[in-house]
């Protein structure tokens, strides 16, 4: 079943709409508690020296497009957010991966009506901690592969690099919470991945929208267990067949 690739977006949408379901609230609250305690320590140990990170990011572009420091601002104010932030958001799934892993379990059995096969508790979930690093240290190995890639990209085009990097961040974002639900069926990951890229477009829209729900203030910190509910709506209705 092919989507359109504008229907990613929708899926985070209605993410929003599942954390507020009576019967996921309690498995909404762990990582959304994690969520607030990140988030909140690295945006105050970073406001300050992010004015000083946009600065040298403009002086490590190439002198000759100084006229366009107007244009090219808004670009390195996007580079280092999409960065930072996504360094918040790994530091951030890491942490909470196995409660992450059980609000996709508890939202599947929502949305289906039947159980997950080794459904976990709370319990369960603390104790799989270190196979789920496992896994969220694939995730990162496979992302700095491709980071490798977008840092040679970015100096051969400097004035495109901080779209490179958000386009890049935003795959992940996809892979990241596309991965949970598929991660309690035993896929594998080269597996997940395949999946998720079987509709990059609709794939695509959903992490960049999640990417850019991590740069915004206040909608951050819910960001994480929506887009979790949005990938296992995916995973439901996209790539479960």
């Amino acid at each position: 079943m092919t989507a359109s690739p504008l229907s990613g977006p929708d899926y985070l949408l209605r993410g929003f709409k599942i954390i507020r379901q009576p019967g996921i609230r309690l498995f909404v609250a762990i990582p959304l508690f994690i969520n607030i305690i990140i988030f909140g320590t690295f945006t105050t140990l970073t406001l300050d020296a992010m004015n000083g990170w946009i600065n040298q990011v403009i002086e490590w572009l190439p002198s000759w497009l100084d006229f366009l420091r107007w244009i090219l601002w808004p670009l390195a104010v996007i580079l280092v957010l999409a960065i930072v932030m996504y360094i918040f958001s790994t530091v951030a799934n890491i942490i909470s991966a196995p409660f992450n892993g059980l609000l996709a379990e508890k939202v599947e059995e929502m949305l289906t009506g039947e159980e997950v096969a080794g459904r976990e508790t709370i319990a369960m979930a603390i104790a799989s901690f270190p196979k789920s690093i496992g896994r969220e240290c694939q995730k990162l190995l496979y992302y700095l592969g491709f980071a490798i890639l977008t840092l040679i990209a970015s100096f051969v085009i400097s004035p495109l690099a901080p779209l490179l990097w958000f386009a890049l961040n935003a795959w992940m974002m996809a892979i990241e919470y596309c991965d949970y639900p598929m991660d309690n069926h035993k896929l594998s990951f080269k597996e997940a991945r395949k999946r998720v890229g079987s509709q990059r477009g609709t794939s695509f829209s959903f992490g960049a929208l999640v990417m850019l729900g991590t740069m915004v203030p206040i909608l951050n910190l819910f960001i994480m267990p929506a887009a979790v509910c949005g990938g296992t709506l995916m995973w439901v209705e996209r790539f479960k067949k």
